[in-house]
């Protein structure tokens, strides 16, 4: 008996169906005169296994294309799995989501009201980066998706055989395209087809997946038994946002230029007014039924008129049709203002007009007038559906799609600064020799004004020119749309306060600085990246620092009211790659655990909530995990109900690349964020009396690995025993694998 047939007898459905697709596979090698290739295929072969002489190109792509199968074949029998779990025990049975998490609060004597009036303070935002760990090209992760539904449509049973067999053709249509394309990248990747692979996701994926997640919050508190009342309205539920650093993140990547986050900021409104403009078509064809302009509000009305004076479009409200189907009008009138340029139906390009929207908030205002009308005309269903439906596509995506961040490396800033302290015609170079309390006293005296060291057309060293075009991109943007479409100016490797002091000065010349009656402000948040051990465990004194710096203060209480927080906010950046790295995996995550506590206590100090970015990547080394579990062992009220990470490389296709697993990794994240936020809140935090051991053992560890790696020969040694010079010669991303070019292991990304 073969392993494949033992997994069928003891795991079923899923392995007969990995069967199906390896026989696929194996028919179109044989129809491709592959017929000696095709008894290669592992699981369903008794012979033909090659020998390290005889092994070639397509040996190898045969076993990627089989374990690609096998991967989706599990992928699907998960979902199966979980969808009979919930329907056989019930949506609490699932580990990790909306009903477990709703039912453990429940346990904890929780009431109701008590969480929903915490829900509405949830956020979660994944952020997309193209971080060189997804090896597959784009055109092969299409056909990857192309497959899998095809895949689910074979496995329909209310077809027919005869177009069971049509879809069978179809999918060995498919492999025979995958076995034609060239699996991996054979010159690297540009930023162009990065972006388009985030925005693959942004329009085509999350969209739908934003009313999957409602859906299951709102089943899952139905059969908790609690009043779905108080989770009507789209301001009571968890909010959901994303944010893109391809085009942001400069760290090490030269070819992120300030034209690159121009264009990046462009497609991206773009690409949301497109998505918007979708939606609202489809919301005018749902509100199809008859009502008259005299029957509904006065603050519809109002508006209708306001909107059709704005738009010249007062005759269209003559028409006997338009008069009659008065929702549908309304709708037609607020797709009019949308900034997009049409051509044979299809929304192509921005055109801005006086009238046009500018931010997503008009928006959803005036959706609320629409959802208020349909309520008081009985239609109170749709009006809580297809109306919130839309509204919250704009509370999560508006106008811009994803928050993108500005990234860059704090030694990159200390040279922008010192060339432009020569461009200015003084000591560039006397700076970069300070001590840190002698560049926080320059720097201090500087930040008391807005006077900048260069004009427009000052000439100024390459570092320079580059962070201050970024940022005047940034700040010409901001000035016409406001901040939505920005992240976070955030500095890797930060080692010291001054380290983040220089971003204002930077951000000084570009405009980003301005003067209110708190103070000088900066209208972007500075966010501190910390990634080594060493820097982990200072951490708390830098930011301590950074706090107390009046910049900081005021900048802190202007963004709180301009983003209407009910506290100030203070994000902090954590790396677990380059921790990892700098002192190996037990030091690494005692470290962070650590810095975490310490540095919600600093944010206490000052009346700030530190909301932690999580930079993860997709391996154990490098902080991934399963969600809920990483979401459980973070330290208490740590998460404060705001959770932001990195999705990295090959994690978002695993996770997002079907909507159904896109909604399921989503609702683990949004209901665990949720969850021990409450949870924390409610309950006394249990010290662990293993705390002190795994600090030693961290300490152990860090000594140890930190030996190894100081040793002579190490970096030869490592040449030596790891593919890592071919990781680093691949072509799967298009920033270089190290950050100056140095062979040392200081130099070595942690993504290489």
């Amino acid at each position: 008996m073969s392993a494949l047939s033992v997994t069928q007898d003891k795991l079923g459905k899923t392995y007969h169906n990995l069967e199906f697709l390896l026989n696929c596979f194996k028919e179109v090698l044989i129809e491709n005169g592959e017929e000696e290739l095709a008894r290669y295929i592992p699981w369903i072969n008794k012979k033909g296994k090659a020998t390290h002489e005889s092994i070639t190109e397509k040996h190898i792509q045969v076993y990627s294309i089989a374990f690609q199968l096998l991967n989706m074949a599990e992928e699907n029998g998960a979902v199966k799995l979980r969808r009979k779990q919930e329907s056989d025990k019930g949506l609490a049975s699932v580990n990790g989501l909306w009903g477990k998490s709703l039912a453990m609060l429940k346990q904890k004597k929780i009431t109701q009201e008590q969480i929903a009036a915490e829900l509405c303070e949830i956020r979660i935002e994944p952020v997309l980066t193209a971080h060189p760990t997804e090896a597959k090209r784009t055109i092969v992760l299409e056909h990857h998706r192309q497959l899998y539904l095809l895949f689910l449509k074979w496995e329909d049973s209310t077809y027919t055989e005869l177009e069971k067999s049509e879809i069978t053709r179809e999918i060995k249509l498919t492999l025979d395209r995958l076995w034609r394309t060239g699996e991996i990248y054979v010159e690297k990747p540009d930023l162009s087809s990065e972006r388009s692979n985030v925005l693959h996701y942004l329009t085509t994926v999350f969209p739908d997946v934003v009313a999957m997640l409602d859906r299951r919050l709102g089943m899952a508190w139905e059969q908790m038994g609690f009043d779905p009342e108080l989770i009507l309205t789209y301001t009571k539920l968890p909010r959901i946002s994303f944010g893109n650093w391809v085009g942001g993140d400069r760290d090490g990547h030269p070819l992120v230029t300030s034209d690159v986050t121009k264009e990046t900021l462009e497609l991206f409104r773009l690409n949301a007014f497109i998505l918007m403009h979708k939606h609202l078509e489809q919301l005018e064809k749902n509100l199809s039924f008859t009502c008259y302009y005299k029957e509904t509000t006065k603050a519809l009305q109002k508006r209708i008129t306001e909107i059709a004076e704005e738009t010249g479009s007062q005759h269209l409200l003559e028409k006997e049709t338009n008069n009659r189907e008065i929702f549908r009008f309304y709708v037609e009138l607020l797709t009019l203002k949308l900034p997009v340029e049409e051509d044979k139906g299809y929304a192509l390009r921005i055109n801005e007009k006086s009238f046009s929207y500018v931010e997503a908030q008009k928006l959803i205002e005036d959706l609320v007038i629409l959802r208020d009308a349909l309520i008081a005309f009985g239609a109170r269903t749709i009006a809580y559906h297809d109306v919130r439906e839309v509204v919250r596509l704009l509370q999560t995506f508006g106008f811009h799609l994803a928050h993108l961040d500005i990234r860059q490396n704090s030694k990159f800033h200390d040279n922008a600064v010192a060339q432009l302290l020569n461009g200015a015609s003084l000591d560039g170079e006397k700076f970069l020799t300070l001590s840190e309390e002698e560049r926080c006293k320059f720097l201090n005296k500087e930040l008391q004004s807005l006077r900048p060291f260069s004009y427009p057309n000052t000439t100024l060293g390459p570092e320079a020119e580059a962070v201050i075009s970024c940022y005047r991109v940034v700040a010409t943007h901001i000035d016409k749309y406001g901040t939505d479409a920005l992240g976070s100016l955030i500095v890797s490797m930060t080692r010291s306060t001054s380290d983040l002091l220089i971003v204002y000065l930077l951000a000084r010349e570009a405009g980003l600085l301005i003067k209110t009656d708190k103070g000088i402000v900066c209208k972007l948040p500075v966010v501190p990246l910390f990634e080594t051990i060493e820097d982990l465990q200072v951490s708390p004194i830098i930011l301590n620092k950074f706090l107390e710096h009046p910049i900081t203060k005021a900048t802190l209480e202007y963004l709180r009211i301009a983003n209407s927080e009910k506290a100030k906010v203070q994000q902090v950046m954590i790396g677990y790659s380059d921790s990892n790295k700098d002192g190996g995996i037990l030091a690494s995550q005692s470290n962070l655990s650590n810095a975490q506590l310490k540095l919600v206590d600093v944010g206490k100090k000052f009346g700030a909530r530190v909301r932690f970015f999580h930079g993860k990547g997709g391996s154990i080394s490098r902080g991934a995990g399963p969600t809920q579990w990483f979401i459980k062992t973070l330290p208490h009220n740590s998460i404060q109900g705001d959770m932001r990470l990195t999705e990295q490389g090959e994690t978002i296709s695993q996770k997002y690349a079907n909507k159904v697993n896109a909604a399921f990794n989503l609702e683990l994240l949004e209901a665990g964020t949720a969850g021990y936020t409450i949870l924390h809140k409610y309950t006394k935090h249990q010290k662990n009396r293993f705390d002190k051991h795994l600090e030693y053992l961290a300490e152990k560890g860090k000594e140890f690995y930190t030996n190894l790696i100081s040793e002579k020969n190490f970096i030869h040694f490592f040449g030596q025993a790891t593919p890592i010079d071919v990781i680093e010669q691949s072509k799967i991303g298009s920033r270089p694998a190290r950050r100056s070019g140095k062979r040392t292991l200081a130099d070595l990304r942690a993504i290489p």
